[in-house]
Order: structure tokens, then sequence, then C-alpha cells
């Protein structure tokens, strides 16, 4: 099968590679969709950040280069391991990326993405989602509504970023929201608080991407932070309280400006 992997910074190639063996308590999936995370393109950059290197392999997996990418993925379960008992073959499905130590409490209240040495699917190990089949273990395999269109289904994982924030923000009702950034995680965390029914405020400066929100639909009102009179509008804007959402990857000028 064929699968995009990582050999080191600057190093990603296509190749043929074997089929993944289904152990014990393990899923296999064709995948059907994964999307470019913009930490793949970090590690193709600047990596290795989550990727091991030879002189530093993963330290649960033990595995070095290359490591096949890719961790937001959804697809079709084409064998289940003995075990398990949760999925069936051709359940559609999505991928929970977690590589978490042997031990770990991975109840929905372990905290087990805290976990010291936690890494990903698709960055610490190679088993990623950039390849046409996966064997992941069944804890982190989640069924999805075979009426939930996979390509769809492939941004559950970035939007659970959004999600995530949103919900630890705490927001009163009918908060107004600061979203930095309309990059894909600020223009998913602007959806989430939109959905919720907050008034949403988009700062960006790239009229690319200010476009991109605009025609999604994800916010209220869309600024560009570099012009004067901005400060102004978004003064006016106020309401009794404005919590702040930051999606600063790269760059906070806009942030200081606000």
């Amino acid at each position: 099968m064929r699968a995009a992997r990582f050999y080191d910074r600057g190093d990603i190639r296509v190749e043929e590679i074997n089929e993944p063996v289904v152990k014990a308590g393990q899923v296999g999936i064709d995948v059907a969709w994964c999307g470019i995370c913009g930490t793949d393109l970090h590690e193709f950059l600047d990596g290795p950040i989550f990727c091991p290197s030879a002189e530093h392999p993963n330290p649960i997996t033990g595995e070095v280069p290359p490591v096949t990418l890719g961790h937001e993925m959804s697809g079709v379960v084409n064998f289940v391991g003995q075990g398990v008992s949760g999925l069936k073959v051709g359940d559609h499905v999505v991928v929970e990326p977690y590589i978490v130590p042997e031990g770990t409490d991975t109840s929905e209240t372990g905290h087990y993405n805290l976990s010291e040495g936690s890494n990903f699917i698709g960055l610490g190990e190679n088993g990623g989602g950039l390849a046409e089949k996966i064997s992941v273990d069944e804890r982190w395999v989640h069924k999805i509504p075979d009426d939930l269109p996979l390509d769809e289904a492939a941004l559950i994982e970035p939007l659970s970023v959004g999600y995530h924030a949103v919900e630890r923000a705490n927001l009163s009702e009918n908060s107004t929201v600061l979203v930095v950034g309309a990059g894909p995680i600020g223009l998913l965390t602007a959806a989430v608080a939109k959905a919720q029914g907050h008034t949403v405020i988009i700062s960006e400066p790239s009229g690319l991407r200010r476009k991109k929100a605009q025609e999604a639909e994800v916010a209220d009102y869309f600024f560009n932070p570099i012009e004067e009179i901005f400060r102004q509008k978004f003064i006016k804007l106020m309401k009794k309280e404005l919590m702040l959402l930051l999606n600063v990857l790269l760059f906070n000028q806009d942030l200081m400006r606000v």
C-alpha cells in the first residue's frame, strides 16, 4: 500500500509499504480521508518535533523514522482483532490519535491527554492516516453514523480542538468572542462559538482567510487588525464581557494590537 512517510526535516516520501498487521484488541481500517494538519507542515519544515529521530526513538513505542504521518482521519473498519467487541467490519469510524504510556487511565475522567510522554498516532509512531490502511487499538476508534459523510468526519479531530477551547472558556450566555486568526483551527473555534449562540468576531490580516471565514459564515464580524480603524470598530462591538480565544501559531502582533 502507499503511505506518506516522514524521514527527516524536509524529507517526506510517498512510497510502497506493507499493510499493517491487526493485532488482538486492534481494529483494521480502510482510510477514507485524512487531513494535513499544521503540525505535519511544522514537522516537514522544522522537525523532528513530535516525530522521533534516529537519535531519539519514541519513548513509548521505541520507533524511529520513517513514520507514516496523518492524525485527522476517517475510514471504514475492514477487520477486527481478537477481543474487539464494540466494532464490526463495515462500521464508519474516526480515530482519536493518542499514544499513551502503558497503564495510563484512559477513561473519560482520566486526563490521559496530560500523561507524561504521551504522543500522537501519525506523529510518534509508524501508523498514521496518510496511508491506505491503518491498525489502531479499539480504545481510540470511535463509531460514527453511516450517514455522516466521511470527508466531513475527518474534520472531527481538529473540530474537537475548537470545541475544547470554547468549553474551557466557560462562556456565559450570549458572550462576545474574539477569535484571533482564521486558519483552520480558528475557523472551527469560531464555528463552535457561533453554534452555541455567541457573537463572534474574527481578527485576521489575510484577506484570503477573511474571505474564507465570511463564506463559511462562522462569525458575525470580520476585521483586519492592521487597519487603524480596527480598534474603534472593535470597541463599539464590545458588550458586557469579552472572552478572548487565541489561535496564534506563529505570530502575535495581531494580539498586541488588540
